[in-house]
């Protein structure tokens, strides 16, 4: 019997079996931001082990609230900032050189097919776009992690999604991974790997498999991977090239984490995309989604472009597009954020910051902090905000607020007319 992607890489990192079902990995990654990590730091200076396993292989940001907004944030970034300091962690990000933490580490090349990385975030499946098992975890374990390079797992079962068929111009990898969490449920993917196949994803760039991938988490999953292949080397090319005589090398070395034809799934789930329109949640369940233009007369106080879903440069051109010689309505504001100082720097040397400004847009610095509701574009009781952010819940971009998710052209065709719109509308 073959093995799924997520199989292979535990066979290849497995250390131990201390139970049956519970599968101790060596970790190629362990990464790290100042809301989750200084309670693991603390725990573990309190226990007398303030050591790290490989100062080479743990990557650390501030990107959830940057700069400081208040004393309680300054001091979660100055625990950080100390520990990376005393222990010499080789690729810490600070305040100017930060972005937002699932854009900024692939950006730099540090995550690669068949690897594996944890960090205290949920959306850490992101990575998993590489062809890499990534998964958030907790503080414990990321105590554990940061000490010793392991992380106990109970082995996923895995979805296989295929998706086929070709998207409509207009339609984008954020309408596929909300019609497939729709179909899915919040909880249809628990404690399961979702791997993505079929020609709408190998016609996807890297960029937008990291909006599938990132979403995994909505349906439950604890991971989203998708096949490594040329995308993924031509994106990786910049760091891998001494590894290899040729792309072509890469490609076969890295094919080897591509599951078998013969692998056994949990259950094999077909879409054929071709007919999909801009999808949007409404409620408070990443699951609760429907069509844009049913949603047509929703109206929205904030419209909000960035995050680790959608704040890349793919995506900034997206919404440019859209928005280009057009202003956004009065009677909302709009908030940018471009998800790394990269991308920033590419939006701007390409125009599309201009673009952005001068349709009435506020322009920040790359940050998560609208994104779960601590700073840089927080909402009132009663507002709803339309983002390309991943999560929905009651209250999480500010008490009493309501978000409404949606790709990056849905936002700004929303921005120009204070309504949830299709962008293919306008």
């Amino acid at each position: 019997m073959g093995q799924t992607t997520a199989e292979k890489i535990f066979a290849a990192h497995l250390r131990d079996e201390p139970f049956p079902g519970t599968k101790v990995l060596d970790l190629d990654r362990v990464l790290c931001h100042e809301i989750t990590t200084p309670v693991a730091i603390a725990d573990l200076e309190w226990r007398g082990k303030d050591r790290v396993y490989d100062n080479t292989k743990i990557k650390a940001v501030i990107d959830h609230v940057t700069p400081a907004k208040d004393s309680k944030t300054a001091l979660q970034a100055k625990i950080l900032r100390d520990w990376a300091r005393r222990h010499d962690i080789k690729d810490f990000f600070d305040v100017g050189r930060n972005g937002v933490c699932h854009a900024l580490f692939p950006e730099k090349g540090y995550i690669r097919p068949g690897f594996t990385a944890i960090m205290g975030d949920s959306h850490t499946c992101t990575h998993g776009a590489f062809g890499a098992f990534a998964a958030g975890v907790g503080t414990t374990d990321l105590e554990v992690g940061i000490l010793k390079g392991v992380c106990a797992f109970r082995e996923p079962k895995t979805i296989r999604i295929n998706l086929n068929g070709n998207l409509q111009p207009g339609v984008y990898a954020k309408d596929v991974i909300l019609f497939v969490i729709g179909e899915l449920g919040v909880n249809g993917a628990t404690d399961r790997v979702l791997e993505f196949h079929g020609p709408v994803v190998e016609a996807m760039s890297m960029d937008a498999r990291m909006t599938l991938c990132n979403m995994a988490i909505e349906a439950g999953g604890t991971c989203g991977i998708c096949q490594p292949d040329m995308v993924t080397v031509d994106y990786l090319w910049p760091f891998i090239q001494g590894e290899f005589a040729s792309k072509d090398a890469a490609l076969e070395e890295y094919s080897k984490w591509c599951a078998d034809a013969d692998a056994d799934y949990d259950k094999i789930l077909e879409y054929d995309v071709t007919s999909l329109v801009p999808h949007v949640t409404f409620g408070y369940k990443p699951d609760c989604v429907k069509p844009a233009s049913e949603m047509s007369e929703t109206k929205i106080d904030q419209v909000y472009i960035g995050t680790c879903t959608n704040g890349r440069i793919e995506d900034l051109r997206q919404a440019a597009e859209v928005l280009k010689g057009r202003k956004i309505a009065d009677s909302l504001r709009g908030i940018v954020s471009p998800a790394t100082p990269k991308i920033f720097q590419e939006a701007l040397s390409e125009g599309l910051i201009q673009i952005f400004m001068d349709a009435g847009f506020c322009v920040t610095n790359p940050t998560c902090g609208a994104c779960l509701g601590m700073s840089n574009g927080v909402l009132a009781e009663g507002e709803a905000c339309a983002s390309t952010s991943n999560r929905n819940f009651n209250g999480r971009m500010g008490k009493g607020g309501t978000v409404h998710l949606m790709s990056p052209a849905t936002a700004a065709a929303t921005a120009i007319t204070g309504v949830i719109t299709d962008a293919r509308s306008l």
